[in-house]
């Protein structure tokens, strides 16, 4: 029996920022579902499961959340189910979801991740204590500066290009009025200027912490066809992972992340992304990973994907635009930045992502790591349903 064609027919996120003390966890998720529910001209009576996703429980000490916000996602009496795969979780999330409709278990479904730093001490909670970890790598930044150095060394990329995808990002999150930071007044030389945090990721090539929740709505042929307005529909989507330290990783171009990507294009019949995916949503919380990507995923050669990057191509304006809503590096509600990423390139397929639209977008990549470089989750989707 061939799959049900998956359709994206409805997105909400709430307002991203820094510390969201007017809603409980329970209210910063309906606020996200209510809005994908309005979108898809949906009710709670129109949905048959729902998938929640965050990132660990201890970063907000509420353990198994997804029981208590059974009632807020309006699970009661439905089918429930919570995904975890570190920072990556928000799209793994949205596979499972998308999974359960293609395999005609369920009609349509709700899904949803979230975050709520301010609640929590992440910084701290992804600081392992020695012998676990080396002393003085204090969060995700710590970890990850190493393999930032070691990309530099291997692709000889200039010092300039961590801040120039910061500030293509800042100023991209401008035109996103859910983004967390709006900078105002952003130069490139603020961004150059900014304090040294992690040899070499300055202040502003890293991202903030953030509370927010993300939520779509999936649904098959069916569904789709009822939909207000033009869904985006799954062309191809791919979960995998990796050890966290193994001998021979490679923590500049893992084989996971590649071997994702390749899983991804087979299913939606690319094979050239640089040329057939027209926006691409990755998930980049320290600004060099977006040219250490562009190389793991297949948009540029080994040791060229900063060259895409120095010369204006992942601009908004420019021939493969990467994170037009300014991505993690603007927004990080850390259990949702996954999902946003996904939910971002549903709307740019649609039609829908207001002033950060990219004209013309038939085809768009949402992307999602985690953990340490181990857990990558991928979608495609597009304008038209997929060949069958």
């Amino acid at each position: 029996m061939s799959k049900e064609p998956v359709a994206v027919v409805g997105v909400g996120q709430t307002v991203h920022t820094a510390a969201r003390r007017d809603v409980s966890i329970a209210g910063l998720v309906r606020e996200a579902a209510l809005r994908a529910l309005a979108d898809a001209e949906l009710t709670w009576s129109d949905i048959d499961a729902v998938v929640v996703g965050k990132a660990p429980d201890f970063f907000e000490g509420v353990m198994m959340p997804e029981l208590y916000l059974a009632d807020a996602l309006g699970a009661v009496g439905k089918p429930l189910m919570r995904v975890h795969t570190a920072g990556s979780v928000g799209g793994s999330t949205a596979l499972v979801a998308a999974q359960l409709v293609a395999a005609r278990i369920h009609s349509t479904v709700l899904t949803l991740a979230f975050e709520k730093q301010s609640e929590s001490n992440a910084m701290w909670g992804l600081s392992l204590p020695v012998p676990f970890q080396q002393p003085l790598l204090a969060g995700a930044g710590g970890f990850f500066a190493p393999h930032v150095r070691a990309y530099i060394r291997r692709s000889g990329a200039p010092a300039t290009t961590g801040t120039l995808v910061a500030y293509k990002d800042r100023l991209n999150a401008l035109k996103n009025p859910y983004a967390h930071l709006h900078e105002h007044g952003l130069t490139l030389e603020k961004v150059r200027s900014s304090p040294m945090l992690w040899d070499p990721v300055r202040y502003s090539e890293t991202c903030p912490s953030s509370d927010g929740a993300c939520a779509m709505v999936l649904t098959g042929r069916a569904g789709a066809a009822r939909a207000p307005r033009p869904p985006a529909w799954l062309h191809g989507g791919a979960m995998r992972s990796e050890p966290t330290l193994f001998a021979g990783k490679d923590f500049v171009s893992p084989r996971a992340g590649r071997d994702c990507a390749a899983d991804v294009y087979r299913q939606a019949g690319i094979t050239d992304p640089r040329r057939e995916i027209d926006a691409a949503e990755l998930y980049v919380p320290f600004s060099w990973y977006e040219p250490m990507w562009l190389e793991n995923l297949g948009f540029a050669a080994e040791g060229e994907g900063w060259k895409l990057t120095e010369s204006g191509a992942t601009a908004l304006d420019g021939e493969l635009p990467v994170n037009p809503s300014g991505g993690v590096l603007s927004t990080n509600p850390i259990g949702a930045s996954g999902m946003i990423r996904f939910a971002e390139a549903a709307q740019q397929v649609r039609g829908a992502a207001g002033e950060h639209q990219i004209h013309g977008v038939r085809r768009a990549l949402g992307h999602a790591y985690g953990g340490g470089s181990q857990f990558f989750a991928m979608w495609v989707v597009g304008t038209e349903p997929p060949a069958r």
